[in-house]
């Protein structure tokens, strides 16, 4: 029982010198020890599976617990064993022969505890202690912009390769962040951390470059510097460019110019991850500050500089060779932009349709058409966006498996672009447009035969579609069901912020890969553009197919996130019935 001074009785200290071990319930379980004379208290729960401590051993003030062998200073409840986290101990005294143990662990801030443990946990790469660190620290209160800050400057820290999947994947969950409640935000918090801290495991630090020394230079020549360097793959020299564009407090326009011709300089950089990855790269910065500019955008010049360049691929040369076909159009396209001023432009119907037929030359067409009447190079990013978009909703599940990839790919790429293009100034960025295009292209064949678009159709009401989708993900090859599901519950009003819940859950809950994440992001950004109703149903369609086609997973993530909640509740884990 506790008494006003937040303090437990737990018995004479005879009956716990012949126990060895008594358990009081408090806020948590509270295992009490006698040893060598001396009392500790520590959560009778073990931090690393919840197995009752009190069933474990005692020896010298070192308690080990026998699940899996983890062993703890019983005073501090320090651990020994970093895979196990610290378990917390509570104040214990003797008076008048009896023994009471203190609930009052006031003078720990929590957020300070829990940015602690997210450094620890990260340090070591173990999922358990980042998890409890993510609950803690969201329940705290802590914003979940701090939370991204913390892990995305420890990742740009120690990865010397630069930017990666984890990086990535941490800002795409924080955007999907923006759209869930508090408690929601923990699941895609912890795997953005876990995949950053997966990616920095014995990696060596990055060690920053210094600025050119050079004085003034002009910016033509700055940033035709850097792409020089990025063509010839100078990884130090394309850096050093960067770093002094930084310095010289380059607005981020300019910035996203400098980096993103570098990146149209050349074919769908490496399967168009580096245009992903330059977009997520400013979008952290958006999140975290631009003050940090010189630790974020650095990381992405190794990449840039070695990606596999399309140009060098035989699907692009052969039997048409689509780099000369865009160059002899890259040639012109100052002419067609200078025909589309001042025009207003709708998007004619069927523009989609010809980006996804068997004829690149057409689609070049339609797309230089386009920009002499007048469109802007963000509209016609977001056509691109939907024509691959439709790839994936059409993706026939006879396809191999590994193909799922490829129709992700350049949906990804074309949002990236899309978001780009919001940021820069320069027109001859909008190659970028007409590479996407031509990937499309290339993805012809995955859509032989179409899978069909699911049409009308109601949905029940909304409590139940979310139960009945997230059990229909229980079960493999439930691709074209789960599409058909998304389309009619939409198509009957159902709520988006509902659905993109829905769907981050389904995610979230697995051991989900790379891409998976990729492709909820880019489907909720692109769903928040300004398009019909149908392009939006047709693209969360591609959303639910592809997020189908890769669960269900083991869900080894999903069962060392609820052991972290049930002990930050306060809740039994192996306590016996």
């Amino acid at each position: 029982m506790t008494d006003r001074k937040g303090e437990i009785h737990v018995g004479s200290i005879g009956l716990l010198r012949d126990k060895r071990c008594l358990v009081v319930e408090g806020p948590v379980p509270i295992a009490v020890f006698y040893d060598e004379g001396a009392l500790y208290a520590v959560d009778n729960r073990c931090p690393h599976m919840g197995f009752p401590l009190h069933r474990g051993t005692i020896d010298h003030g070192v308690l080990t617990c026998h699940w899996h062998h983890a062993r703890f200073d019983a005073r501090s409840g320090c651990t020994f064993d970093l895979f196990a986290d610290d378990v917390a101990s509570y104040p214990v005294r003797q008076e008048e022969g009896e023994v009471y143990v203190s609930t009052d662990r006031s003078g720990e801030d929590p957020i300070e505890a829990g940015r602690r443990r997210l450094l620890e946990g990260m340090q070591q790469n173990i999922r358990l202690v980042v998890a409890k660190a993510v609950v803690a620290l969201v329940k705290s209160g802590e914003e979940h912009g701090d939370i991204v800050r913390q892990g995305g400057l420890f990742g740009l820290a120690h990865r010397r390769s630069g930017w990666g999947p984890g990086l990535t994947i941490l800002t795409a969950m924080a955007n999907v962040c923006d759209h869930l409640q508090a408690d929601g935000r923990i699941a895609p918090l912890y795997h953005g951390l876990v995949h950053v801290a997966s990616d920095s495991a014995g990696q060596p630090p990055k060690f920053p470059l210094q600025p050119l020394g050079s004085g003034e230079v002009e910016w033509s020549n700055l940033s035709k510097w850097f792409r020089d360097m990025v063509a010839v793959r100078s990884v130090d020299g394309a850096e050093r460019c960067l770093l002094t564009a930084i310095g010289r407090g380059a607005e981020p326009s300019a910035l996203a110019d400098m980096m993103l011709l570098a990146a149209t300089d050349h074919f769908y950089l490496d399967g168009g991850h580096i245009v992903d990855f330059i977009n997520k790269a400013f979008e952290l910065l958006d999140r975290i500050g631009w003050e940090y500019a010189g630790e974020v955008l650095p990381s992405l010049v190794r990449q840039l500089c070695q990606a596999q360049r399309s140009e060098e691929q035989n699907a692009w040369r052969n039997p048409i060779d689509l780099v000369a076909l865009s160059e002899e159009v890259f040639s012109n396209l100052s002419e067609c932009l200078d025909k589309g001023r001042g025009k207003e432009w709708e998007c004619p119907s069927g523009l989609s349709e010809i980006l996804l037929a068997d004829d690149p030359h057409a689609a070049i067409e339609a797309l230089c058409q386009a920009l002499r009447d007048g469109a802007q190079p963000v509209q016609l990013a977001g056509v691109v966006c939907y024509a691959a978009a439709l790839r994936v909703a059409r993706f026939h599940v006879q396809n191999e498996f590994a193909d799922w990839v490829a129709v992700l790919h350049t949906f990804t790429y074309a949002n990236a672009l899309h978001q780009l293009l919001k940021r820069t100034r320069s027109e001859e960025v909008v190659r970028g447009i007409f590479h996407g295009a031509v990937r499309v292209y290339l993805d012809r064949f995955l859509n032989i035969p179409p899978a069909r678009l699911p049409r009308g159709g109601a949905e029940p009401v909304e409590g139940r579609f979310r139960d009945d989708y997230l059990q229909l993900l229980n079960n493999q090859q439930q691709v074209d069901e789960a599409g058909r599901r998304v389309y009619a519950y939409l198509a009957a009003g159902g709520d988006w912020r509902s659905l993109f819940e829905t769907l981050t859950e389904s995610l979230v809950r697995e051991d989900g890969e790379f891409h998976s994440f990729q492709m909820l992001e880019a489907a909720l950004r692109q769903c928040e553009e300004p398009r019909d109703e149908e392009e939006r149903r047709v693209i969360a369609v591609a959303a639910a197919r592809y997020l189908a086609a890769h669960a269900p997973t083991q869900r080894q993530l999903l069962q060392t996130l609820r052991i972290a909640l049930r002990l930050h509740r306060g809740e039994p884990v192996y306590e016996a019935e």
